[in-house]
């Protein structure tokens, strides 16, 4: 039998420097605060990371971002914090990743169809591809969007979470678009780089929330004789 459940994508809120912008984050319904932990205007000392990540109630995501990193580094860095998942947005190989062996999600900066094909070197070895928007000399945090149709290719190669220029203003055409299992938000809900607009905030997670998506669908075939379950 195929059960059909409407849903809308994970959220996450990315840049997060503040506790209070985080507090508003979980208490929005954001499933996942990101931190970055790299040369960045947004970046953030782990001692506030663990400590935010600390007060944080339960079910919200904790997710480190790091740019080329040693692998020790990030191992060391990821504990001290307690972050749930990390996310690479340099050019950290699949052999790295392998290596890295935590729960992972891998950046693809998007310039073109070659781009995404990219990701799939990355299919067996990290649980999501992240898709950014290629700047040159920026690891996120641009701002800017891609080619979405893009995206829909991507999702071949493991489930996709959607970044780069999204905001109140486009994100339920994005969502519409590529149907994605998540999105990011960074500079979209910001006033300056890592200090959160809280209106903006709040708008950013309604227009998901009270959005109607007939078209995005998440199906389970649930096999009766055995009570198991697969995910197509």
């Amino acid at each position: 039998m195929i059960h059909m459940f409407k849903a809308s994508p994970r959220i996450k809120i990315c840049g997060i420097t503040r506790e209070a912008d985080a507090q508003l984050a979980a208490g929005l319904g954001a499933d996942a605060v990101g931190f970055v932990l790299a040369e960045s205007p947004r970046r953030i000392e782990p001692e506030a990371v663990r400590k935010i990540s600390m007060s944080l109630p339960p079910f919200v995501t904790t997710v480190g971002v790091f740019v080329d990193a040693d692998i020790e580094s990030v191992r060391r860095i990821a504990a001290f914090c307690k972050l749930d998942w990390v996310q690479l947005h340099g050019n950290e190989s699949p052999d790295y990743c392998r290596a890295l062996d935590l729960k992972l999600v891998k950046a693809i900066r998007v310039k073109d169809r070659q781009s995404i094909e990219a990701a799939a070197a990355y299919k067996d070895c990290v649980k999501g591809i992240l898709l950014d928007t290629l700047v040159k000399g920026r690891h996120g945090g641009t701002g800017k969007s891609f080619d979405w149709d893009l995206a829909k290719e991507a999702k071949k190669y493991g489930p996709v979470i959607l970044s780069g220029g999204l905001g109140p203003e486009n994100v339920k055409e994005a969502i519409r678009t590529v149907k994605p299992y998540g999105v990011d938000v960074s500079s979209g809900v910001e006033s300056s780089p890592g200090i959160k607009d809280h209106e903006r905030m709040r708008s950013f997670v309604e227009q998901i929330r009270s959005g109607v998506f007939p078209l995005y669908s998440t199906v389970f075939a649930v096999n009766h004789r055995t009570g198991g379950s697969t995910n197509d």
